[in-house]
């Protein structure tokens, strides 16, 4: 079990650096991997309300918002209100945020590269079952 959890932590390890650099290359230095995260899921929950976005990344609703109130100031993300319900908005992605959202896919790319590099067909789906049965079967 020692062994799994050091090899967890350099797969982490890993991706946070390939996160980082991608981060340098497009200078986006004022944006933290937190951020970078919250980013890819109002990405992949398609404009959601703050309601939507707490459930997903499992924080209470404050927390977020003191988060999604600093990525609009720094202009990556806005709010929309809805056509419903006037009292909710939908949060959306801006140009910029929508450039660093690709530049973060392009990192976890890279870590995909990695992998297919190192291991064989079969191996790489054995992986990706492992994997799905962990994160997407819950």
């Amino acid at each position: 079990m020692e062994k799994m959890v050091e090899l967890i932590a350099k797969f982490s390890w890993t991706i946070g650096q390939l996160e980082e650099a991608a981060k340098e290359q497009f200078n986006f230095n004022d944006l933290t991997l937190t951020q970078m995260n919250y980013l890819e899921t109002i990405s992949q929950l398609h404009n959601p309300n703050l309601t939507e976005l707490s459930i997903e990344l499992n924080l209470t609703k404050p927390t977020v918002k003191v988060a999604i109130d600093k990525l609009i100031e720094k202009d990556y993300i806005y709010r929309v209100k809805s056509d419903e319900d006037r009292r909710s908005a939908h949060l959306h992605l801006t140009e910029k945020g929508k450039v660093i959202n690709q530049m973060h896919d392009e990192a976890h790319q890279r870590m995909v590269e990695l992998i297919k590099k190192s291991v064989g067909k079969t191996e790489l789906k054995q992986l990706e079952n492992i994997l799905e049965k962990i994160f997407l079967k819950r």
